[in-house]
């Protein structure tokens, strides 16, 4: 297979915007991962586009062919993926794996949601169905409560406390502080968390990430091409993905992410590293606990040990393994279909020496990591500079 790179990254900013459509979303962040490219429209190949909803959200279906229309890009091939809220990782690793094969050589590859113009008990619904419908949102199970339970859990087993998840927050505000793209720029302290609304016990408002708007994009070539286009392409050295369960009750754990580990290892030996050789990580937090079990599930820290390392600043900007520097889902957004597109454009921002206020120095390899719904799917992609 042919080595595969990103060539251009951009982004809308991430928040609520009433201004402007699901199509205006997409239109303006694959127009600034191609301009980013320094390419013009008519070299692309072909495309992929994550979202997970946006029939029930928006009520617009045919995602492929209205992108392909309203970007320009007629008659080029655009495919709509759906894997929950990794829908934008999963567009990306099949741009991966277009490009590595041969079929095309320059793939854009987006991912977009627009949630807000519906309310807040609709939203959650429409995600519940990311998990076991008929088992879990059919009795009143919605995601909150069940991150709720594996939060118990693992406090129960590994001695976790609330205020280990609260850190997990008030670290990804500050980083989003920095970063004018998300949704939250205003840093929090942990007695904010703690005295925040219950939502699902333990978890609180701001254990949660927010509902959200935008989109985000990247331009894929084969790294032989890539620096034809730019100088400082970002070749993806692994792009692995993993399966488990749909619902929560028949998961052999509730304090691990089957999926997460899998994919982990699989990544991890395409690109002959350990965890100890990632300089940076954007991670799925949906929840606190979610980024606890992640670097936990990753390898970067032993089980049990995540919000230890949280409290003690192992995962902020300058320390052992930065996490998270966008703001994560908790502060950045989660516009769900673009999260894992989101990602790939802040680790390709941070290997090319770009994260205005929030860099990383030395950064070399970086890692993202994406998750549907509870669990059931997760996909991982590691990057490299040159």
């Amino acid at each position: 297979m042919r080595r595969v790179a990103i060539i251009g990254a951009g982004m809308t900013a991430f928040g609520e915007h009433w201004e402007q459509g699901f199509r205006d979303l997409v239109v303006e962040a694959g127009i600034r991962a191609i301009t980013d490219a320094g390419i013009s429209g008519d070299r692309i190949d072909a495309g992929f586009i994550g979202t997970m909803a946006s029939g029930r959200l928006v009520g617009q279906e045919h995602i492929g062919g209205l992108l392909a229309d309203y970007i320009g890009l007629n008659p080029i091939p655009i495919t709509r993926v759906e894997g929950a809220c990794a829908s934008g990782g999963l567009a990306l690793r099949q741009g991966v794996m277009a490009v590595a094969s041969g079929m095309h050589d320059l793939v854009v590859v987006g991912g977009v949601e627009k949630m807000t113009d519906l309310g807040v008990n609709t939203v959650s619904d429409i995600l519940g169905g990311a998990g076991d419908q008929e088992w879990e949102l059919f009795l009143g199970a919605t995601f909150p409560a069940i991150y709720a339970l594996m939060a118990r859990r693992h406090m129960q087993d590994y001695g976790t406390t609330e205020e280990m998840m609260a850190a997990v927050a008030v670290k990804n505000h500050k980083n989003g502080a920095k970063n004018k793209y998300a949704q939250f720029q205003n840093e929090i302290t942990l007695e904010t968390v703690m005295k925040s609304k219950m939502v699902a016990d333990p978890l609180k408002i701001f254990d949660c990430s927010p509902i959200t708007d935008g989109a985000a994009g990247v331009v894929l070539a084969p790294m032989d091409m890539a620096q034809s286009f730019v100088k400082k392409p970002i070749e993806i050295i692994a792009c692995a993905q993993a399966s488990d369960t749909i619902a929560l009750h028949s998961r052999e754990s509730l304090t691990s992410l089957k999926a997460t580990r899998v994919a982990a290892k699989k990544a991890y030996d395409m690109a002959k590293l350990t965890p100890k050789d990632i300089d940076v990580a954007e991670v799925h937090d949906c929840f606190t606990i979610a980024e606890l079990m992640a670097i936990e599930d990753l390898g970067f820290f032993p089980k049990g040990q995540g919000g230890k390392a949280t409290v003690e600043g192992k995962t902020a900007i300058g320390a052992e393994i930065p996490i998270n520097t966008s703001g994560g889902l908790k502060a950045c957004g989660h516009p769900v279909g673009a999260t894992g597109i989101k990602q790939a454009v802040e680790c390709t921002w941070q290997l090319r020496g770009e994260a205005e206020g929030r860099q990383v120095k030395d950064a070399h390899i970086a890692l993202s990591h994406n998750v549907g719904g509870s669990g059931a799917t997760a996909v991982i992609h590691i990057y490299r500079n040159q």
